[in-house]
């Protein structure tokens, strides 16, 4: 099934809610949507975990600055298999573009982040427009 379909318009949705910065910083709203095995490649290329993940967002080292506000572009998305959807987008947080690439899996009644990676990026001449 291509973009059209509920199941890709829940993936979205939930995927905006998580470029919101007041649902970043929210440990019960993050456990909520990230799904108990979620993983994800950050553009560092670091392994997070979700538990690891929850913690760095809503409570940083002191020290580390809080991620900027991140801005979306050409998301799509695609549902692989009744319980799966496949989106793609590009981020942009203080000058630091990222591809990014993002599994949500149907788990009872709900979509949940299942697995993310991002990949800086500087300029990608053979970008989509």
């Amino acid at each position: 099934m291509a973009e059209g379909s509920p199941a890709v318009a829940a993936a979205i949705e939930g995927e905006l809610r998580l470029l919101d910065p007041v649902v970043r910083a929210s440990a019960q709203t993050l456990s909520a949507m990230l799904h108990p095995g979620f993983r994800e490649i950050g553009t560092s290329g670091r392994l997070w975990e979700r538990d690891t993940i929850i913690a760095a967002l809503t409570a940083p080292a002191p020290g580390t600055p809080r991620p900027g506000p991140l801005t979306a572009s050409r998301m799509r998305g695609e549902q692989l298999a009744p319980d799966l959807v496949h989106l793609t987008f590009d981020t942009e947080s203080r000058g630091l573009r990222s591809h990014r690439s993002s599994l949500w899996r149907l788990t009872g009644s709900d979509w949940l982040l299942y697995f993310h990676q991002a990949t800086p990026f500087i300029d990608d001449p053979f970008a989509e427009v």
